[in-house]
């Protein structure tokens, strides 16, 4: 990788203010952001005039495979179009359409400006692989399902996922443990994954509240909420991630605040699914880490941040008849900073700052929807397109130059899932 430097730019930093600067990067972290840098020495110069450098967008909640399901099934509610379509369909797939598929989905993620991604799915030791691969950061749950005949197996793929690749791809990788939902995962299983959560020491990566149908049901079958039935299991104790949050209360929220669960909020697909808009400046107010994502593209149509971004920004705007409900900063906070702190890599990924990995998006800003400048960062959230992502480094390594991917067969990858997608059709 050596030392490279982004020069001219105007970067985006860890206050959400943007200023002209260069930015030094050796090998796989950020060295040094400033204006006075012309006798840094550098293997590679990637003249930034009239771009945006910024954080890469961390996509919080995936399943990156189900890129094969885009346009299978839509306009269903969430459990009609889960058993009905996608399980019965999930079925037939074999390791290498998962691999396919994920090398789609990243190949979207990177082309969008988005450096990590959380992801929870089957054959997850071949989505290990495509990350590995590719060069994009990711953490990796494997989906386990506590009321079907392969729950013992997916706990015990689960362990060998955790010891086989946490922290692999030199360091690209983590792995957290991935209960699907209370509504697959009985209150034992809960328990039991928790106990391996503890002596691993991984965290957990779940669906919680997603819609009210699985609330009604929670407290008809335990007499409590899915947030307050995971707090008797003990599930929250161990570092939790909650995809979709749509329908909690403040007695969930409060749960919430004192167990730190850090929350993966997904507006495109809760919309597209019909499942609600969920209390996010409540959350925000009671202190919680929200960041935001996609869920699956067959869920969502795409896997991309912008759109996560301007969706969130303007829905709660519209839900709380706020305009400042969620402000472009914040939103754009929850898309990187934010983000990278929900699936537990604050420390890591998600600022422009030394020391950071260098995860950087770069953006053009020579077309029309970038005029006039009055402020860079509402125009990233309201007026800017995926179209604008010009360049992507992960771990300091290029892999989008000039809108090509430098790791990615892209014509293999379309060929691939074209014939595997339909295949999954008959």
């Amino acid at each position: 990788m050596g030392k490279i430097l982004l020069k001219n730019g105007e970067v985006l930093g860890p206050d959400g203010q943007v200023n002209k600067a260069d930015l030094a990067i050796v090998d796989a972290v950020i060295d040094q952001v400033g204006t006075a840098l012309d006798d840094w020495q550098a293997d590679q110069v990637i003249d930034c005039t009239d771009k945006l450098i910024m954080p890469g967008l961390v996509n919080t909640h995936t399943h990156a495979a189900m890129t094969l399901f885009r346009s299978y099934a839509d306009d269903m509610a969430l459990m009609d179009w889960l058993q009905n379509k996608i399980w019965p369909a999930e079925d037939k797939l074999t390791s290498d359409d998962v691999y396919w598929g994920t090398q789609l989905a990243i190949a979207e993620m990177l082309k969008t400006g988005t450096t990590t991604f959380a992801d929870m799915y089957s054959f997850m030791d071949d989505v290990a692989k495509a990350v590995e691969e590719t060069g994009i950061r990711a953490v990796l749950s494997r989906g386990m399902i506590g009321v079907g005949p392969n729950a013992a197996l997916a706990l015990a793929e689960s362990k060998s996922l955790y010891t086989d690749w946490h922290n692999g791809a030199e360091g690209r990788i983590t792995v957290m443990l991935g209960p699907h939902a209370p509504y697959t995962c009985p209150p034992d299983y809960l328990k039991t994954v928790s106990a391996l959560a503890e002596q691993l020491g991984a965290e957990i990566h779940i669906h919680l509240s997603e819609t009210a149908g699985e609330v009604e049901e929670c407290i008809k079958q335990y007499g409590k909420s899915p947030i307050a039935l995971m707090n008797e299991v003990g599930l929250l104790d161990c570092g939790v991630l909650a995809a979709h949050c749509v329908h909690v209360s403040a007695e969930d929220i409060s749960i919430m605040q004192k167990k730190m669960v850090r929350v993966a909020h997904n507006p495109g697909s809760n919309m597209k699914l019909a499942s609600g808009v969920a209390p996010v400046p409540a959350m925000l107010e009671a202190g919680l880490v929200v960041g935001l994502g996609t869920d699956g593209a067959s869920s969502n149509n795409n896997l991309d941040m912008l759109e996560e971004l301007r969706l969130a920004a303007l829905l709660h705007k519209v839900n709380t008849l706020n305009p400042v409900a969620i402000p472009a900063k914040e939103a754009l906070a929850m898309a990187t900073a934010n983000g990278a702190a929900a699936v537990g890599l604050g420390k890591v990924t998600g600022k422009i700052a030394a020391g950071y990995q260098a995860d950087i998006a770069i953006f053009s800003m020579k077309e029309p929807h970038w005029y006039p400048r009055h402020n860079r960062v509402s125009l990233l959230t309201y007026a800017a397109n995926s179209a604008d992502v010009d360049t992507v480094l992960v771990a300091g390594k290029v892999l989008l130059s000039n809108r090509k991917l430098t790791t990615i067969d892209e014509e293999r990858i379309y060929s691939e899932v074209q014939q595997r997608g339909l295949k999954l059709e008959k």
